[in-house]
């Protein structure tokens, strides 16, 4: 290894020279980098990263804007939907150690070019199973009639009557020939590699910016990163919207064929559309990142600093030339030893385990908030997946962005210090609290639907006394695990024609309308028409006003969460000693994606299982995805654990201020003991508070307000 100092006996900042004896033939071998080859290699690099990041967003938003789509294709319950979501974070843990210390030692480009093509393979791997599966069967009794001319005329009640034991027989072989039932594993294995692959790209790609770009633009250059990396969830949503919107075979099947709507609960859109798009960008955004070197030139003020502990380090090498069996041993040990006592230094900060603790209440508040969001709003507010998609991309995330750069800019303007920083960001989040809490007021009352959650005659009937038959249907020997829903005139939603009763039907795919439905008679307030049209009756139109305030809510609560965000990233190293700080972001990172990203959708998820009304069936007889919800029961359940969760993590933040408060006014009003941190207080502005942490040989200017 050699060290390059710049000489003060000349003029030439271009040209290096070596000490002393270490100057070798390398030297003539690898000439210094150009300084414009070097910006212009900056420049490539940032470009690079941005579109990195974005695509990063973008694949990891498109899988959150699918997980109903592939609960309905693969027929899974919500914990398991969300046991696959969270498989990203699993493959992230896998590598996160390994990447962190050894990637900075190896070519960061290339390692990065690496992750970039592993997020794409995973992209590719999520969407395989759709061109192994076949077509998408939804359940429905009009199959049969698929091919039927509108002017025929259909009884549903005889479709069941004919079954026998052929069918039945045909069926069970269709069954053991279906390969559907695990193909949502390739899923889970796909996100997985996702995770994987997008482990170096952060922490490899601030370091090569840090390393080779000069200090003061450094921030300006993260701040890039982070705008152009919101711009990815934006689009990724945008891009859910549209695949969701399309039939998930889209092409093969023939639409007059489908009965089904965008706002069936039975909808299945291109799902698979999202993976491929998102695998090719990240694909894209590998190749620049092949052709870029090791290292770049360091800038000029830091090759001063940098020359004596590269000196330093090749003092280092040598001395292990002369002793390797010996000093290796005692380095690793001295590393795990030094590793245990920076841990136990970390954990046994009160101020730091108290942040760990209330950061990971609101995690995870927030993980299964997000990952479930266009679920509930279908099922609240009968929205299609599609407009869901699309109003997330649109209303919720300008206002995050925005937020997240006020609260920077708040900062900075006020000079907070770390009391102040503090205080703001549970102010911050306390309001975005009270803001979620108005969300208990503006939901939706059940769908009416005969036999579950009202009584054939109209009238609400308890979860527990449902019955999906009927005398009105007594004569039709309808089935009762099928869910083919029709809306009756009188406005009630009937779990199939057969449990309406219908006699006959007219038209054929979307079109059909059923005539004669004997259970609307029986209605106590309905005196019209007795025909019923396919699909969900629609919601009220109190529900579409309260779907309006229910958006306003959040527009409003996210904006409050995120002012608050920046301060709070800020206190994740502030509160332990310089020193530490790598460490404990580190950990953090670890706590936050090991206990709250993982665990947090399959709680979230078997919960708003619980609130399931009617499940749908496979073409085996087995249970499928939920096709109703009991809408009270699931706004309670999905908003309540959410605020069950983030309500004590207020307690734990008062103690964490109080913590705070206490330790930097102490050492504010109190002597500094170290002579390096006085004159380090006097080179800074007077203004300027010391707030320095115990036992730590550094300190950090914080400004009090």
């Amino acid at each position: 290894m050699t060290v390059e100092t710049k000489p003060s006996n000349t003029s030439d900042s271009n040209q290096e020279a070596e000490p002393d004896q270490l100057l070798d033939d390398e030297g003539n071998k690898n000439p210094p980098v150009k300084k414009t080859s070097s910006r212009t290699g900056l420049k490539v690099f940032l470009a690079a990263l941005s579109f990195s990041y974005f695509s990063k967003a973008l694949c990891g938003t498109i899988m959150k804007s699918s997980i109903t789509q592939i609960e309905r294709r693969f027929s899974l319950t919500s914990s398991v939907a969300g046991f696959v979501d969270g498989s990203f974070e699993m493959g992230n843990l896998l590598v996160i150690a390994f990447v962190s210390y050894f990637g900075a030692k190896l070519h960061r480009p290339k390692i990065i070019a690496v992750g970039s093509f592993t997020m794409a393979l995973g992209c590719f791997l999520s969407a395989m199973p759709h061109f192994f599966m076949g077509y998408y069967k939804y359940e429905t009794t009009s199959h049969t009639d698929a091919s039927a001319s509108s002017n025929s005329s259909i009884n549903p009640c005889s479709l069941h009557q004919d079954v026998n034991d052929t069918v039945l027989e045909v069926s069970q072989a269709d069954c053991e020939k279906e390969p559907s039932s695990y193909m949502w594993i390739y899923i889970l294995l796909g996100n997985m590699l996702r995770g994987i692959g997008e482990t170096p790209i952060t922490p490899l790609g601030i370091s090569y910016l840090d390393d080779f770009a000069k200090e003061e633009n450094v921030p300006m250059y993260v701040g890039c990163l982070h705008t152009i990396a919101m711009l990815g969830p934006m689009f990724g949503f945008l891009l859910g919207s549209l695949c969701a919107k399309l039939y998930v075979d889209i092409g093969f099947v023939d639409p007059g064929s489908i009965t089904i709507t965008p706002q069936d609960s039975r909808w299945v859109g291109a799902w698979w559309l999202g993976f491929v798009i998102g695998g090719v960008l990240s694909l894209l955004s590998a190749i620049p990142f092949c052709f870029l070197p090791k290292s770049l030139k360091k800038p000029e003020g830091a090759k001063k600093d940098k020359a004596s502990h590269g000196l330093l380090e090749n003092m280092g090498a040598m001395g292990n030339k002369l002793s390797p069996e010996k000093t290796k041993p005692r380095k690793l040990s001295l590393m795990l030893k030094d590793f245990y006592n920076s841990l136990k230094k970390v954990l046994g900060n009160r101020m730091y385990f108290t942040f760990l603790c209330c950061s990971l209440l609101q995690f995870s508040s927030f993980i299964g908030f997000v990952t479930y969001k266009p679920k509930y709003m279908e099922q609240q507010y009968g929205q299609s997946t599609s407009k869901s998609n699309f109003l997330i991309g649109v209303t919720s995330l300008p206002p995050v962005s925005l937020g997240i750069f006020l609260g920077g800019l708040i900062m900075k303007k006020y000079k907070m210090g770390i009391i102040a920083a503090t205080k703001f960001s549970i102010t911050m989040s306390f309001l975005s609290y009270v803001m979620g809490l108005l969300h208990f007021f503006v939901g939706c009352d059940n769908h009416m639907v005969a036999g579950m959650t009202v009584s054939y005659e109209g009238n609400p009937i308890p979860y527990h006394n449902n019955s999906l038959f009927s005398e009105c249907n007594s004569h039709c020997k309808c089935s009762s695990n099928v869910w083919d829903p029709v809306c009756g005139a009188n406005g009630i939603t009937y779990v199939s024609a057969c449990l309406a009763g219908c006699d006959t039907s007219v038209g054929h795919g979307k079109n059909t309308i059923f005539h004669n439905c004997r259970c609307l008679e029986i209605s106590s307030s309905w005196t019209g028409n007795n025909s019923a049209t396919l699909g969900q009756c629609p919601k009220s139109d109190d529900c579409s006003r309260n779907f309006i305030y229910y958006t306003v809510i959040q527009v409003i609560g996210g904006f409050f969460y995120a002012l608050g965000a920046t301060p709070s990233f800020i206190l994740t190293f502030r509160c332990v000693q310089p020193e530490l700080k790598a460490l404990a972001v580190g950990l953090f990172t670890l706590t936050m994606r090991m206990l709250a990203g993982i665990p947090a959708p399959v709680y979230f998820g078997a919960a708003i299982d619980r609130t399931c009304l009617k499940w749908g069936s496979t073409s085996c007889g087995k249970r499928g995805a939920c096709r109703l919800y009991d809408s009270n029961a699931n706004r309670y359940v999905y908003l309540g654990l959410g605020a069950l969760l983030r309500g004590p993590s207020f307690l734990v933040a008062i103690i964490f201020y109080a913590l705070i408060k206490k330790h930097f006014q102490n050492k504010n009003s109190g002597p500094v003991e170290n002579g390096q941190e006085d004159a380090a207080v006097n080179k800074e502005d007077n203004c300027k508070i010391k707030e320095r942490l115990p036992g730590s040989p550094d300190a950090e200017n914080e400004s009090s307000i």
